[in-house]
């Protein structure tokens, strides 16, 4: 597929667009290519906030479409617009959640992905863009980091679903020749990320003063990732990433649930005794960390935000955005956009 040209329009399908995400990358890619008309697939489920793009539902290059990713006519409607490329976030994506049902997460991440890539592969998209998490290749030790190379192992019913549709991706281009390719990345944090997550989490309860449950003894390891490096890996790999191929997305900024916990607390200047430990979660993964050697070697990407930079922004945001906050308590979100509600349809 040729790189982007800020001289020559394009049309690509982002789905979860309403999602953490999935609206800033939409909103880094209406920034970054101006000509670049953006479709917004999105089934509105309770993480799919419409507020996150409220402010541009008018924008002459962008197109909301309500519906879910396994409606095949819907779908083959939306690729019907002439549709070049495909970044497809959309996801069932907590863990706990899938542990208590996966049934949304079998339907959603793999009936839902061959949904999408079946549409695609027929129409002859340019490059379809599946985004995965690292939670596929498991847990690791205390020392060395996942690779593209690394087994697949996932441990929670999130993470088995996500790695099935890591594989049927592969399988279309194994079979297909279709240009899939899988991106791997670690933990996003950011502006507009759904407070069930551990970071807006940690920020909510601390503004409130309220206790924030950490698992077990709290040192479970992540590397986190700030949402706009990520969005910049995915335009860098829907450019020039070879079909086929896995790219893993990291931060390099390993830390434990409880330094997390402890910057948040700092942060916002509030107690670490707020600090509360909870029973363990069943097949709790005790460390990711991401080799993103490849993506900085091949495609020239690297983070640009330090943890501490990060963190600083993300809590600094969610404090000047209480009313966001407040919506999504209430879920006043679902149900006050009816530009948001039609359904079904193209534009």
């Amino acid at each position: 597929m040729e790189r982007w040209n800020a001289d020559r329009e394009t049309k690509i399908l982002v789905t979860g667009g309403m999602g953490f995400i999935g609206s800033n990358f939409i909103l880094y890619m209406l920034e970054q290519y101006p000509r670049m008309m953006i479709y917004n697939l999105d089934a509105l489920t309770y993480a799919g906030n419409a507020d996150n793009l409220s402010h541009i539902g008018s924008h002459p290059k962008y197109r909301f479409v309500q519906g879910d990713i396994g409606d095949r006519k819907l779908v083959e409607s939306v690729m019907d617009e002439g549709i070049g490329a495909v970044v497809h976030f959309a996801a069932e994506s907590h863990v706990d959640r899938s542990i208590r049902n996966p049934v949304p997460f079998i339907r959603t991440n793999v009936n839902g992905t061959q949904c999408l890539l079946e549409a695609a592969r027929k129409r002859g998209v340019g490059k379809f863009v599946h985004v995965s998490s690292d939670e596929v290749y498991g847990t690791l030790g205390e020392q060395g980091f996942f690779t593209e190379d690394s087994p697949l192992a996932p441990n929670s019913p999130y993470s088995a679903s996500k790695a099935s549709s890591d594989l049927i991706a592969r399988a279309y281009f194994r079979t297909f020749g279709f240009p899939v390719v899988v991106t791997r990345c670690s933990n996003n944090y950011g502006p507009r990320q759904f407070p069930e997550k551990l970071i807006p989490m940690m920020i909510e309860q601390a503004m409130t003063d309220s206790p924030i449950p950490l698992y077990g003894d709290g040192l479970n390891v992540r590397d986190w990732i700030h949402v706009e490096d990520h969005c910049r890996a995915i335009d860098i790999v829907m450019q020039g990433g070879k079909p086929g191929d896995v790219y893993n997305v990291g931060g390099n900024n390993e830390r434990t649930n409880l330094e997390v916990a402890r910057i948040v607390l700092s942060q916002l200047g509030k107690p670490e005794s707020l600090i509360q430990f909870v029973d363990d979660r069943p097949g709790h993964d005790r460390r990711y960390a991401i080799k993103a050697e490849k993506i900085r070697k091949q495609l020239n990407w690297s983070a640009r935000y330090s943890f501490e930079q990060g963190i600083k922004q993300t809590v600094e945001w969610y404090l000047q955005n209480p009313e966001w906050l407040r919506r999504i308590r209430s879920g006043e979100y679902l149900h006050t956009h009816p530009q948001y509600n039609k359904g079904g349809t193209v534009g």
